[in-house]
């Protein structure tokens, strides 16, 4: 394992086609060495069983930038684990066709160039350290706070991704084990069945008959953006289940905090636009329950490059692999 750290590095390579692969959209860019995006390119993620066709598809999606200049590799993030050297997907739920495929070599013969893949998650984190809320820090942990709750942790400059590629598993790290709400992922209690878009339109619905002058409405399309507008008019329903939502996530950064003393914690995803609803009862309970140094020292911020986050750390990495062979930060 090098010691070196490719993020402080000037790289030779002036452009690369980053594509964010997720189970709805497969987007694309062509990125250069200063972050930014020359060309974009949005459609459909094929719905199939066969590997190959995703694998059309980004073929279709590189060739499409390639109008806009050529590039010394592709990078794409995956919704799911990926084992980074083998340049294959372990498991992507939204995305099953990819299951155990080595996507990297699929690319590689149709492209005749250097291809990479990653957790979206650790390339979000990534692109917020490059390019957004933590540029100039040294360690950085991003939650992504959408369907479900993504994790990606930089420490001392280098992308954490465990033994097995699996690290940053944060919303499924438990804030309450034992009478908490029963995960997918077989746990019970994990952040994510409290602090992602799908546990806010839950607790809305299970609390919906306590609140009968709520605005919230109880269609089966309801919507977290719904539940957050309603909040900011007023309605207590939706304060009430973002007070829940943050206090959670609050119980889930103060143990990060306390774990890895880290310089910001990036919140990004759709979620995060009901910030003022929840960030007063994130904070308090970041201030009771970390420990009062790390907490003081902490900076808990917006995360600033949106839906690129992905696509932004995808290039990045991609550069840095370059100039590393053991394709580490």
């Amino acid at each position: 394992m090098t010691n070196s750290n490719p993020l402080d590095k000037n790289v030779s390579s002036d452009l690369v086609f980053a594509v964010d692969l997720g189970g709805t959209h497969l987007r694309a860019a062509l990125v250069d060495q200063n972050g930014r995006i020359r060309f974009r390119f949005k459609q459909n993620t094929p719905r199939t069983e066969n590997p190959d066709d995703i694998v059309q598809a980004i073929v279709a999606a590189v060739r499409s930038c390639e109008l806009d200049g050529a590039a010394s590799a592709v990078s794409v993030v995956v919704p799911g684990t990926v084992n980074v050297e083998k340049g294959a997907v372990v498991r992507a739920p939204n995305v099953p066709s990819l299951n155990r495929f080595c996507l990297s070599a699929a690319l590689e013969r149709e492209l005749k160039l250097p291809a990479f893949i990653e957790n979206d998650a650790n390339a979000a984190a990534v692109g917020e350290l490059w390019q957004g809320a933590g540029r100039g820090r040294h360690s950085l942990i991003c939650l992504t706070l959408g369907t479900g709750v993504g994790g990606g942790i930089i420490l001392a400059d280098k992308l954490w991704r465990g033994a097995d590629g699996s690290a940053a598993e944060i919303g499924h790290m438990a804030v309450d084990p034992f009478l908490g709400v029963a995960c997918p992922c077989g746990s019970r209690g994990c952040l994510e069945v409290y602090a992602s878009a799908t546990a806010i339109v839950r607790m809305a619905r299970e609390a919906r008959s306590d609140y009968p002058n709520s605005i919230v409405r109880q269609g089966d399309d309801l919507t977290a953006r719904e539940i957050f507008v309603a909040g900011i008019e007023g309605d207590e329903l939706a304060q009430e289940v973002f007070r829940r939502m943050g206090v959670y996530l609050g119980v889930g950064l103060a143990n990060l905090i306390n774990l890895l003393n880290p310089e910001i914690i990036v919140l990004g995803g759709g979620v995060v636009d009901g910030w003022k609803l929840f960030e007063k009862h994130t904070q308090q309970e970041v201030a009771q329950r970390a420990f009062p140094l790390p907490a003081a020292r902490v900076q808990i911020a917006r995360a600033e490059c949106g839906d690129d986050a992905g696509l932004l750390g995808a290039a990045r990495l991609a550069f840095a692999s370059q100039l590393d062979k053991l394709n580490r930060l």
